[in-house]
């Protein structure tokens, strides 16, 4: 099938050896001098300007073209176009003919914003409106510069009657051409003096003619109230657009630290929850904000056995185990007195209660003395009455569980809790959930009190606005630490029992451990 195109730009045989267009932009010539066969063509080609006139010729002639082959009524040679290089000024990929030709092609649609109405049309050539563009409605063509798409090849063709040759620069136009950016391109280049009219300033400007005459159309724009005022020349609309992105990304800045800055501070609600957990801990933690005053060093030479430093021995330091069993007692008493202050523990059964004391005891004790870690002195504070050191805390019976609470000490040191987070902490530890705590007959109702703990917990977390990164994740981390403490600590007890006298072991520690 062969395509007769209708806009084609020529320079005929009969204009000679000087060809010569209207605009100044575009202009290939060849010299009176130069041999039609060794010359070469010169383009005087500016990027930023496109051909908006098509010149009729001046005689009858005919081009077809049959798939990739052009013909012409000068040459009886069939040239064909992929032999031909593509000029350097065409640097991006152009569409095919069959691609331009098919409807989806066509059909394709920009972005249109939302105060247009429906099918809106351009008020200077009839298009379809993309937007609001220097004070008027108008479409991409007649508001700002894109590329045209076209196809260009310089094909050679020989006349056998002479011995000379004619070059013919035939530049193909698809059949959906898009001559974006007329009125900012002509202010720009200041192009509207070299404009002139064929048929008396009179032509009418619509979608189709758009191309065909460059002054009316432009004093089209005018008429309309498009505003040259407006237009804004390459170094302004870059800058512009550089502001504009930096608008953008200092909003999407803003808009993401607002989302993730924006925390939820405890409700009515759970701040009456904290205050009865805080005032619980208070209550039951000895010695309070004074332990420091108060505490007694354990004397050196107690727990200090060398036979009982080597890891591998099992033996435990007995003046210190009985040292440690005088304050255990309380120490447990004030755990349990703690439970008993929470209204939604004493409403479980007696049977969630036990379970959930000896689940938790070892781990809350061993929290309250985590957080009286004095590391000046590198001791902790058990009951807030007795500093201990590490070897001393091992040889007396707690052996690696020792270790464990020394580092958990270290660890939450750089917390800086306060006593409503040590409470709920403790609340949490409290409130386990069937998987830490088998045998629990109102799983459900235990699991509900949790995670109203741990939500006034994390709420509370965002109303102190720590300044440690990541501090919610990493103290919810401790619960683990605590766990693990309290699982090590259920086998240590086992070899406590073997190695120390039963006389020595009080009867409240014994019925918290022993099962």
């Amino acid at each position: 099938m062969s395509y007769c195109m209708q806009e084609i730009y020529e320079v005929h045989p009969a204009a000679g050896s000087n060809c010569y267009m209207q605009s100044a932009d575009y202009c290939t010539y060849i010299e009176d001098s130069q041999s039609y066969s060794s010359c070469d063509a010169q383009v005087l080609h500016n990027n930023n300007i496109y051909m908006e006139q098509a010149w009729a010729v001046n005689q009858p002639y005919t081009c077809s073209y049959p798939g990739n082959v052009f013909k012409s009524e000068y040459s009886d040679m069939d040239m064909a176009l992929n032999q031909y290089n593509q000029p350097e000024y065409f640097t991006e990929e152009k569409p095919t003919f069959s691609q331009v030709q098919s409807p989806s092609y066509s059909q394709k649609k920009g972005y249109i914003p939302s105060y247009l109405d429906k099918d809106e049309l351009c008020v200077v050539c009839g298009d379809k409106a993309t937007g609001y563009h220097y004070r008027c409605i108008t479409c991409e063509g007649c508001k700002k510069k894109s590329h045209v798409y076209q196809e260009a090849r310089f094909v050679w063709f020989w006349q056998n009657a002479t011995a000379t040759s004619v070059l013919c620069l035939i530049i193909l136009h698809t059949s959906r051409c898009f001559p974006l950016g007329f009125f900012r391109r002509t202010i720009q280049k200041n192009l509207h003096p070299t404009y002139s009219c064929k048929y008396e300033g009179k032509c009418v400007i619509d979608k189709v003619t758009r191309n065909q005459c460059q002054e009316c159309r432009f004093k089209k724009c005018i008429y309309v109230g498009m505003a040259t005022d407006l237009v804004l020349d390459d170094s302004k609309r870059l800058a512009k657009r550089k502001l504009i992105e930096e608008n953008r990304e200092k909003r999407r800045r803003e808009e993401l630290q607002k989302t993730v800055g924006h925390k939820p501070e405890p409700t009515d609600e759970e701040w009456e929850l904290i205050k009865i957990v805080t005032e619980a801990h208070v209550a039951t933690n000895a010695q309070g904000s004074h332990w420091k005053q108060k505490r007694k060093f354990l004397p050196e030479d107690i727990g200090q056995a060398p036979m009982v430093n080597a890891p591998e021995s099992g033996k435990v330091d007995l003046e210190a185990f009985s040292q440690f069993t005088k304050i255990i007692t309380p120490a447990i008493t004030r755990v349990v007195d703690f439970a008993k202050k929470l209204p939604m523990f004493c409403e479980l059964p007696c049977e969630d209660q036990i379970i959930l004391l000896k689940g938790c005891c070892m781990e809350i004790m061993s929290l309250r003395a985590a957080v009286r870690y004095d590391p000046e002195s590198e001791t902790l504070t058990l009951n807030g009455e007795m500093a201990v050191t590490r070897g001393q805390l091992k040889n007396g019976g707690l052996g690696v569980v020792s270790d464990a609470i020394f580092d958990l000490g270290m660890s939450l040191s750089s917390f800086n809790l306060d006593d409503t987070e040590v409470a709920l902490l403790q609340a949490v530890l409290l409130m386990s959930s069937a998987t830490d705590r088998p045998g629990l007959l109102s799983v459900e109702r235990i699991e509900k009190c949790q995670e109203g703990f741990l939500l006034a917990f994390e709420h509370y977390i965002n109303y102190r606005k720590h300044h440690v990164a990541h501090f919610w994740p990493k103290l919810l981390m401790k619960v683990t630490d605590l766990r693990m403490i309290g699982a090590c600590h259920a086998s240590r007890f086992l070899h406590m029992k073997v190695e120390c006298p039963t006389e020595l072991f009080p009867p409240l520690f014994l019925e918290v451990f022993e099962d």
